[in-house]
């Protein structure tokens, strides 16, 4: 089993908030593989390519010519004008670049200052899951109750209008969305959000809309959520260069909504981060500007990899509902009588292959792991044998 942290006394002068919460689910789970040998990993949310040479050549030239200075807070002027022009063209949403855009410390820094800038102490914010884990840890640092909304492998994990009505109260105050879904890969169309929107407008909710994975769907363009009508002003539409541009270590996002709340957010980060590192907003500049055509590439080799990887799944027996976004597959282990972190640590143990018990992400995730099949073929194909031998002697 895996261990929870051991404070010393002067642990005790934490805050409670801070020594209470449990580590993250997944980064515990790797720090089990440490000196571990031939593993095959399919736990890291990350692409497999290298951020594309034409960036990295236009980061270094920006080094070379000394481009190493703090930029204004909200981000430089012109990355704020082309992402405007790259979610109005790609998702039918307008924003105005100086005011109602932010460019932040990866989509998660833009995720805490959202939530920090909108809780008061007992809100309630309302959370599908399963979901990304940071969500509802935030939430609790904020004063915030997370409220989690369970969803489903038979509707694919989509969020139901009735399953979110059950769940608001007169606390009700955020509602985090997340789709494409990490860890599920599932999606809601613009008939799948219909209903939500006539909720969210009928108990007053604000949204935050984590779209980090909205260049990844297959099959189904995405819709997002501020695109519905009457939710641009009630949303926060977060997103990042991370996922689908192969830029993780650049730490780039941005979210962009009504000046009144990115203002808010941007006061807090104001005295928190300063800015977004410029080097990593000169590659997300380079990649809106020259870097489309090599994104286009990585997503059709993802596309091919996952049809690949969930047909596997399911011939060794794993059944997986089709993922339609991210790079996540979510299969089944419950036919297999043990638990998802009895399975996945015995994966590791006796197969040598990583992946993430489904309980981390929360209600409806037990009974289920995450792999990414952000991996090379070679690399899958390889997972994919050592599970089924894995399987045969359970």
């Amino acid at each position: 089993m895996l261990n929870m942290p051991v404070f010393s006394p002067l642990g005790q002068k934490l805050s409670p908030q801070v020594r209470d919460m449990p580590p993250s689910g997944i980064r515990k789970f790797f720090d089990y593989t440490s000196g571990m040998k031939d593993v095959i990993s399919l736990g890291v949310g990350e692409p497999d390519f290298a951020t594309p040479q034409v960036v990295r050549d236009a980061c270094i030239r920006a080094l070379e010519k000394g481009r190493t200075s703090y930029t204004s807070n909200a981000g430089m002027p012109e990355l704020r004008e082309e992402i405007a022009n790259y979610v109005n063209g790609s998702f039918g949403v307008a924003y105005e670049p100086a005011n109602e855009i932010l460019v932040t410390v990866g989509s998660s820094e833009a995720i805490d200052l959202a939530l920090r800038a909108l809780i008061t102490e007992g809100d309630e914010i309302l959370i599908p899951e399963p979901c990304y884990i940071s969500y509802s840890p935030i939430v609790f640092l904020g004063g915030g109750k997370p409220v989690g909304i369970e969803t489903f492998a038979q509707d694919h994990f989509k969020l139901r209008a009735d399953a979110l009505q059950a769940k608001i109260t007169p606390r009700s105050k955020v509602l985090v969305l997340c789709y494409p879904n990490n860890p599920t890969g599932g999606i809601m169309t613009y008939e799948d959000w219909l209903p939500i929107a006539r909720l969210v407008e009928e108990h007053n909710l604000v949204v935050i809309a984590d779209e980090i994975y909205a260049e990844l769907t297959y099959g189904e363009r995405h819709t997002s959520f501020a695109s519905l009508p009457g939710m641009k002003d009630r949303t926060l539409l977060v997103s990042g260069f991370s996922k689908a541009f192969a830029m993780t270590g650049w730490r780039v996002g941005y979210v962009c909504g009504n000046r009144d709340w990115v203002g808010a957010m941007l006061k807090i980060h104001q005295y928190t981060v300063m800015c977004a590192p410029i080097m990593g907003q000169v590659a997300a500049l380079a990649s809106l500007q020259i870097g489309m055509e090599e994104k286009d590439r990585m997503i059709e080799s993802y596309n091919q990899r996952r049809k690949a990887f969930v047909r596997g799944l399911t011939e060794i027996g794993l059944p997986c509902h089709e993922p339609l976004g991210s790079f996540y597959a979510f299969p089944s282990i419950g036919h297999t009588g043990l638990s998802s972190e009895q399975f996945a640590q015995r994966l590791l143990q006796e197969a040598k292959v990583v992946t993430v018990p489904g309980q981390v992400f929360g209600a409806g995730g037990e009974g289920f792991i995450r792999c990414s099949y952000a991996s090379s073929q070679v690399q899958l194909e390889e997972a994919l044998e050592r599970m089924h031998s894995f399987l045969q002697q359970l």
